[in-house]
This record gives C-alpha cells, structure tokens and sequence, in this order.
C-alpha cells in the first residue's frame, strides 16, 4: 500500500510540502487558484520561505482540498498542451 501512496505522489505535479514560489514559477496556471482561495500574497516575503501546507494553514485553508484543486488546473492545463 505505501508504493500505491509513493506512486500517487510522484504522479501529482503540486504536493503540500512545496514551495509555494516554486509552485508559482513552475505552474502559473495554479494562480487562479491561489486567488480563489484568498491568498493574495504570491509575491509577499512569506511566500518566499513557507510552502504550501504553512500558508494554507494560516489562511484557514483546508490543504487536501486545496492541494487538489491545484493539482486540476496543472492537469488542465497539460491536457490543453497535448489533447488525447
């Protein structure tokens, strides 16, 4: 069962442990999504340092659901790039 989760994680682009100005820079399709959510300060300091867990946390954000909508607009956007 811990390689299915290993296996789920390295198929997600955006995971709660990032950056987020390295979520931002890779996936700026992801910043509909940060302004859905209230967060705002893409370019503040804290921003910089925290990854995605932190901010989402001290933004009242639950992070699974949030982690998951990120992950849909990379997905989104990759399936625009290259349509089956």
């Amino acid at each position: 069962m811990e390689k299915k989760t290993e296996k789920k994680k390295e198929k997600e682009a955006i995971t709660k442990d990032m950056p987020i100005t390295e979520i931002v820079e890779k996936h700026p399709e992801t910043i509909a999504v940060f302004m859905k959510y209230g967060m705002h300060c893409l370019g503040c300091i804290a921003a910089r340092f925290e990854n995605l867990e932190e901010g989402a946390k001290a933004h009242g954000i639950d992070v699974g659901e949030f982690v998951n909508e990120l992950n849909k607009a990379v997905k989104g956007k990759k399936r625009e790039k290259n349509p089956s």
